[in-house]
């Protein structure tokens, strides 16, 4: 419980009525959770406006209403009018909770591909030295082992907060958390105090939700712009656009890469589909990840790691033990074949982890593509993805992912578009998922790598707005069993 005064003292109200002695118990987005004493944060969403819903809030015994436009019928509860009610509930929620991010190393990573395998790594990382630690990431919100369900890849101010709160009562030190281009959009990460940030890189993605590319790269932005002198901030340089999304940042910068010169470099020196050999300021070592993907990801880890004043020679002993991340470049041998479940659902992601397969298998096997789109998201990548497949892959099997409210069939047919004629023949059109992954498998024969890409870690098809069980891997293991010898 706290006074509602003290919750919007560092917050600029435009227009106040009603008792600033007022209570406030907890503090809802959802007009349905409200309950006596809430506070009822109403926020101009892309599809529905919370002011719709302040009556119903009043009625179900709010005692205060932030809102951008004060309605006219008299009220009993309190009113705090703002300019932007999504930022001010995140000043409002950290309020509510201690502002726990000063008392945490909180640690943001953005990026359209690498987020969850860097803030999981760091996380397992910290963990595995001792540390007690938090995560939030798109497959789980952890707090010192413990995992809980993710409802999103950034949650709400107000659950960010909460969690927060929560790693703070148990003791974490760091919280490592991805932050999506929505959530900063949509001002969830507002309140927060970074200790540090990450750039992973920047490719085409979200352009159904972003105006356009320009757009998405100065939302990320936004998270740098918000750092604070103390802070860190350690951008790709190999991604022409790091430079950009550091840049007037008030944080001290640092940079990582491959190829460029930078405070922080690797290079490989060995791979296989068991892992990779790497170098790091003049020491090597193995790890169990593939890919020059995942060189960039674990020299991102060591970095943040270095950042927090970790020693060189711990943090290169605890990266030899870290595992892939679910989804991520996940692979099953069974009988001579290799699956790879991997989450690879931009051009780039998929581009990636063809290059990684690629450069590794002798060419004597075929390698076989199991690839999808979703519904309701940005058009545009399907045919350029289903290209990307057909170019880099013996035979592609073009089928559904998560259809949402679209038909699959159409879907498919936008990925077809980009398919060039020569491929056709390497192409088939199956729509339900499981027929195409056990397809993939009857089509293969021992040495021959099977990749099953734009899912990875998600337990779940979604179609016409049914989210019905479903899971890439376990899919793949079911059903290589029935390999014959």
């Amino acid at each position: 419980m706290r006074a509602l005064h003290e919750l919007i003292s560092n917050i600029q109200v435009l227009e106040f009525q009603g008792a600033q002695n007022a209570t406030v118990n907890n503090l809802q987005l959802d007009s349905r959770l409200v309950s006596s004493g809430s506070l009822f944060a109403a926020i101009r969403g892309h599809a529905v406006d919370g002011h719709d819903f302040i009556d119903t809030a009043i009625e179900k015994g709010a005692s205060a209403i932030l809102c951008e436009e004060i309605p006219k019928a008299s009220s009993s509860c309190s009113f705090i009018k703002v300019e932007d009610s999504a930022a001010a509930l995140g000043e409002i929620a950290s309020e509510f909770y201690h502002k726990p991010s000063t008392e945490l190393k909180v640690i943001g990573i953005t990026g359209t591909n690498g987020k969850t395998s860097v803030a999981t790594m760091l996380y397992e990382l910290y963990g595995s030295l001792g540390y007690k630690v938090g995560l939030i990431s798109t497959i789980k919100y952890s707090i010192n082992g413990e995992d809980y369900q993710s409802t999103h890849t950034t949650p709400h101010s107000i659950r960010i907060q909460e969690l927060l709160s929560d790693m703070r009562e148990q003791k974490c030190s760091h919280v490592f958390m991805e932050v999506s281009s929505h959530a900063i959009d949509q001002k969830r990460i507002a309140g927060l105090v970074f200790s540090g940030a990450v750039f992973t890189n920047i490719t085409h993605d979200h352009l159904d939700y972003h105006a356009d590319f320009k757009d998405y790269l100065y939302t990320k932005k936004k998270l740098f712009d918000q750092l604070r002198p103390e802070a860190f901030a350690l951008f790709n340089r190999d991604d022409k656009n790091g430079q950009v999304v550091v840049q007037n940042c008030r944080a001290t910068k640092y940079s990582f890469s491959l190829k460029s010169v930078s405070d922080f470099k690797t290079r490989i020196i060995e791979h296989d589909l068991q892992g990779m050999q790497l170098e790091i300021r003049g020491n090597e070592f193995w790890i169990r990840l593939v890919g020059e993907f995942n060189a960039y990801n674990i020299l991102a880890v060591y970095a943040v790691a270095f950042l927090l004043d970790l020693e060189h020679s711990e943090i290169i002993t605890a990266l030899s033990s870290l595992q892939s991340v679910e989804g991520r470049f996940q692979h099953i041998k069974y009988k001579g074949v290799t699956a790879i479940v991997d989450y690879a659902h931009t051009p780039d992601a998929l581009q990636n982890v063809l290059d990684t397969i690629n450069a590794i298998r002798s060419r004597n096997e075929n390698l076989i593509c199991v690839l999808g789109c979703g519904g309701d998201r940005d058009k545009d990548k399907r045919p350029v993805m289903a290209r990307i497949a057909c170019q880099h892959s013996n035979k592609v099997v073009i089928t559904s992912d998560n259809p949402r409210s679209e038909d699959p069939t159409a879907i498919i047919e936008d990925m077809m578009s980009g398919i060039e004629a020569m491929h056709y023949k390497k192409v088939l059109k199956i729509t339900d998922r499981e027929e195409a992954i056990k397809t993939a498998i009857s089509l293969a024969e021992r040495g021959d790598v099977i990749l099953v890409a734009g899912k990875g870690h998600e337990k779940y098809q979604e179609i016409n707005g049914v989210k019905h069980p479903f899971d890439d891997t376990e899919v793949l293991q079911r059903n290589l069993k029935l390999i014959q010898e």
